[in-house]
């Protein structure tokens, strides 16, 4: 069936809200964007004299079409090679979708994408409409076929899962850069002490290099062993930057609603470690430098202001 103007433009309309539940639901900007895309195709395909709630039946295909790659997703993740994390996202795209609650910029940042594996598809999927969406019981259970009281039961259910008491500390670009700064000149400095007092005793560290790029194959956990390894990890070596293609500039941003140290090379993002900051201090550093999860980074690194790099004679 043909698509009018005007049936492109209801598309249109919704495609940021679609591509932001779909980041949130797969963990994967480039399996969002396929995701959305399918749900044009099906768009496209409907008798759509017959959608009397073109929003609601987006939602719905969208979901579903969501569920079935969830499912083959963790499949290959089981194969996948080393520690796997969800694709970064910069400040200012739609991907992000709404931000005006705390709940809305926990929902998407990479410690909750991260926490959302261990619930079952069913659980994220009424997890991220309700808490990220604002969608009711009653609308969600449509969507999956649900009764309402199930819907709630399952709800309850990933809250559970995701229990976390950490107080996560809100910031803007400013508050953001400085955190950086402090965290890059901290492991440039050669001192273990300087970066320890940035973590907290439980911090984790968690690279994901997807096997291209190497990184550690396991967490890294506790204080003074993060700062070890970041102290390593941030000395120069012609090595290292002949692994990711020269030597990186290196950039304060802020990705997933959180403080990141960027790495670029030329036009290319080729690293974003995510400051996952707490009352306490630093709780968690995710690193990702898997190049096949930094395309929409790069994309919109290139459209983007970001400043002068930092540490430009590291």
């Amino acid at each position: 069936m043909l698509v009018g103007a005007h049936e492109v433009e209801v598309f249109e309309g919704a495609r940021a809200r679609l591509e932001a539940i779909a980041y949130r639901l797969l963990g994967s900007a480039s399996d969002a964007e396929d995701a959305v895309q399918d749900t044009f195709l099906r768009w496209h395909s409907a008798d759509r004299a017959l959608i009397e709630t073109p929003e609601a039946w987006l939602t719905k295909v969208l979901t579903n079409i969501c569920l079935n790659r969830l499912t083959s997703a963790r499949a290959r993740r089981e194969t996948y090679v080393g520690q796997w994390l969800p694709e970064p996202v910069f400040a200012g795209d739609w991907m992000l979708g709404p931000s005006d609650t705390v709940e809305q910029r926990e929902s998407v940042s990479i410690a909750m994408l991260t926490l959302m594996e261990r619930l079952s598809a069913k659980e994220r999927v009424v997890y991220v409409l309700r808490e990220a969406f604002g969608y009711s019981h009653g609308e969600i259970a449509e969507v999956l076929d649900l009764t309402e009281s199930n819907c709630q039961q399952v709800y309850r259910r990933a809250k559970q899962h995701l229990a976390d008491d950490r107080r996560r500390v809100a910031v803007d670009a400013a508050a953001a850069r400085k955190i950086v700064e402090e965290f890059l000149a901290a492991a440039l400095s050669g001192r273990t002490d300087s970066l320890v007092r940035m973590l907290t005793d439980d911090v984790i560290s968690i690279g994901d290099g997807g096997g291209v790029v190497f990184s550690v194959p396991q967490p890294i956990t506790g204080a003074l062993r993060v700062a070890r390894f970041l102290r390593t990890l941030f000395k120069p070596s012609e090595a290292k930057w002949e692994m990711i293609g020269g030597r990186p500039d290196l950039f304060a941003s802020v990705a997933n609603g959180v403080p990141a140290l960027v790495m670029v090379v030329g036009d290319r993002v080729v690293g974003v470690f995510s400051l996952d900051v707490t009352a306490d201090g630093i709780a968690a550093v995710h690193a990702q430098a898997n190049p096949g999860k930094l395309t929409r980074a790069t994309r919109q690194w290139a459209v983007s202001e970001h400043g002068e790099p930092l540490a430009d004679d590291w």
